[in-house]
């Protein structure tokens, strides 16, 4: 028997992007372990990760092109060669361009995070066709946006300082289970004395495991940080020195805070004047003597109305107490923008006839897109739609309406898919795709500062084949013959990072290959010493750039769409808020079709506090429809004190055709975008709860 040991890394849509081992016994995938030598990973995978080869060795992989032979929705397919897969798409979509190439539409996201699988071969396919531009909205932009408005990148403290903080805010997020490396870290901070608190509607996994919960309402988060804020000035916790050389328009903030005492703060979040002033002293205090103050801030927290703001509000902190000259404070949201990719040699814009007019499609809308006909305004109905890395009939907001346009007869749908998903049982054509442990990629990360190369420990099963390799083939059929289009793999990934810039120096992808992982060249602390990457260098409480885009250029309070206060009408009908936020087993959508982490997950469930239940004459294990104006689903009631008064909390993302009635919790969530960067508003709803029967 011959064995080997690979190199790889974890694809998924998650902030650790673990280093993994596989272990391969002629030619077989027989384990995946986190690789122990990786500072971040150390050796732990989660459970999803953990599993991976029975991903993989799935008995319902896709393993051959197919063919629609029912209506759209019902998954009926029958095997096809590649042959004529690509030629198919190649006729439909030639027909198509020969119009208006706008009329297709690519849509994906984060299936894979890899700079290769992910929008290398693809963009380079569409920027050439002229087809629409997908805004990638569906995560994480609002945060980034009021984040990158306040301290001009996506940079933030090194996850490798949190276990030197001694205060430590986890704020919207559950990393027990979507950032276990971090949460080491926090453990390990524990152990060493340091106070952890959770801000967060849900008292999840890790909020039981924090010193303290602030149980604040949702979308109310922007409120609680101009709380701390008032507090910090009221009590002069501030760094002046910091304040003066590294930040702009703290006078005007000084206003802006004042509007906003512990008893309004509190009224608006849901939460007593005491937690508020309590938090923002110690957190002041800390600072002051020294002591990393670590923000750990989320996504979870900027899918309402105001994300935007709320993410900015909190990312302004730091710099009031200086907590930034800790290495092991300020705050984290992501680390991406340290790394320097080579976008333009991955994607190639410049293939792009700039001489055609290019529309953008929001992802997030993508429902009332498909549904839209040809106007002066939209530009050409959409034609054709090639999905890959997502699966928004599952994941996109307003099911229910996203489902109506993927049913369209006259739609033209190509989905590159490992499974037959929500999604891929509306397409015309399914295309099987390797998994990672079948393809060559290179990777960043949001969580860490490691550049990782993923190399292929197994021949690909069946007949599938990279995204990349899918894109090169329908290209071919197109007639585009720009040498582009035939370079390999690792010829690509060789140009993922620019080694020119000082930060991937020591960039080389054969030398990547090898040592699976190399860190950037970055300081310990991104702003010890100022040198913000804002337009004037320093953290913007005040940013002309906002007022500019239309914006209040100060921080402040943005209300969600949907709640008690906002919208009372509504709330008359739909007094309870909801949020569905990643159950642990799941990866977003992924891994729901694993039975084993599906059986661990259980069936659907909506948890509900024990008042809001009494009064429904609801108990734990009834069966509850849970409905808006836009839609229902039905799931098993679990009566827990976790989910605060007036909120209920469906873990998610479930696969319709797991669910319960062949629904989940998309159905009740809007369109509405957020403040900024058009993102998605998943947890700004308001719902009604009742009991049915079995």
């Amino acid at each position: 028997m011959t064995s080997t040991t690979v190199r790889a890394v974890c694809p998924h849509d998650c902030p650790d992007t673990c280093a993994l081992l596989v272990s391969v016994d002629d030619g077989v995938a027989t384990a995946v372990r986190g690789d122990p030598d990786h500072p971040t990973t150390a050796g732990v995978l989660c459970t999803k990760v953990a599993r991976y080869t029975e991903r993989t060795y799935h008995k319902d992989r896709l393993l051959y092109p197919l063919k629609r032979s029912g209506k759209k929705g019902e998954g009926q397919f029958v095997r096809i060669s590649w042959d004529e897969a690509i030629t198919t798409i190649a006729t439909h979509l030639k027909a198509i361009a020969a119009k208006d190439a706008q009329a297709i539409v690519p849509y994906s996201y984060a299936g894979t995070m890899g700079l290769v699988q992910g929008e290398s071969m693809s963009s380079r396919f569409f920027n050439k066709l002229g087809a629409s531009r997908l805004d990638r909205t569906i995560c994480a932009v609002a945060g980034a946006a009021g984040y990158t408005y306040t301290i001009g990148a996506r940079i933030g403290t090194d996850i490798e300082q949190f276990q030197n903080a001694k205060l430590i805010l986890i704020w919207g997020g559950n990393p027990i289970a979507s950032n276990l490396h971090l949460w080491m870290r926090v453990q390990e901070a524990k152990r060493n004395g340091a106070r952890v608190i959770a801000i967060d509607p849900y008292r999840s996994l890790t909020a039981e495991k924090c010193h303290q919960h602030i149980a604040l309402l949702p979308g109310t988060d922007a409120a609680l940080a101009l709380g701390i804020m008032h507090v910090l000035i009221a009590d002069d916790l501030l760094d002046h020195d910091y304040i003066a050389r590294h930040t702009l328009g703290f006078d005007q903030l000084k206003e802006r805070a004042a509007e906003w005492p512990p008893q309004r703060v509190a009224d608006t979040c849901g939460i007593s004047v005491d937690e508020i002033v309590t938090l923002a002293r110690e957190y002041g205090a800390a600072a002051l003597r020294g002591d990393g103050v670590a923000i750990r801030v989320n996504y979870g927290l900027q899918r309402v109305h105001g994300g935007g703001m709320a993410v900015r509000n909190i990312t302004c902190l730091p710099a009031l107490v200086g907590a930034w000259r800790n290495p092991a404070g300020g705050v984290q949201l992501s680390t991406s923008s340290n790394f320097p990719k080579n976008k333009k040699a991955l994607e190639r814009p410049d293939l792009s006839d700039p001489a055609r007019p290019v529309r953008t499609i929001n992802m997030s809308t993508i429902g009332d897109d498909l549904l839209r006909e040809s106007s002066a305004a939209f530009g050409p109905k959409i034609d054709a739609l090639l999905v890959y890395n997502s699966n928004p009939v599952a994941v996109a907001p307003q099911s229910g309406v996203v489902m109506q346009g993927f049913a369209r007869e006259d739609l033209f749908t190509v989905v590159l898919e490992h499974f037959q998903t929500d999604t891929a049982d509306y397409a015309d054509i399914v295309l099987p795709a390797t998994t990672q442990l079948e393809h060559v990629d290179a990777h960043s990360a949001y969580g860490h500062l490691y550049m990782m190369a993923n190399n292929a420990a197994i021949a690909p099963l069946g007949e599938a084949k990279p995204n990349t390799e899918i894109f090169r083939l329908i290209a071919a059929a197109m007639g585009f013959d720009d040498p582009c289009f035939q370079e390999s793999d690792d010829a690509i990934a060789a140009k993922a990072f620019d080694a020119r810039d000082a930060r991937a120096i020591h960039f080389d992808w054969d030398a990547l290959k090898r040592t699976g992982w190399q860190k950037l060249v970055v300081p310990d602390g991104p702003f010890i010493e100022g040198g913000f990457p804002t337009p004037s260098g320093k953290c913007e409480f005040y940013s002309a750039t906002m007022l500019a885009d239309g914006l209040d250029p100060l921080p402040t309070y943005i209300a969600p769409y949907e709640s008690v206060a906002s919208n009372p009408a509504l709330a008359q009908r739909y007094p309870l808020a909801m949020i569905s936020p990643p159950a642990r087993n799941f990866l977003n959508s992924t891994f729901v079709n694993v039975t084993s982490l599906r059986d661990t997950e259980g069936e659907p469930h909506l948890d509900m506090h024990p008042d809001d239940a009494k009064a429904r004459q609801i108990a734990t294990d009834d069966m509850v429809r849970i409905f808006n104006d836009r839609g229902s689903f039905l799931a098993k009631a679990r009566v827990t004190e976790r989910a605060r008064q007036g909120l209920v909390v469906g873990l998610s993302i479930w696969w319709k055709k797991f669910g319960v009635d062949g629904k989940n919790a998309n159905e009740l969530t809007s369109q509405r975008l957020t403040d900024m960067a058009g993102g998605p508003t998943f947890y700004d709803l308001l719902v009604e709860v009742e009991k049915v029967a079995r």
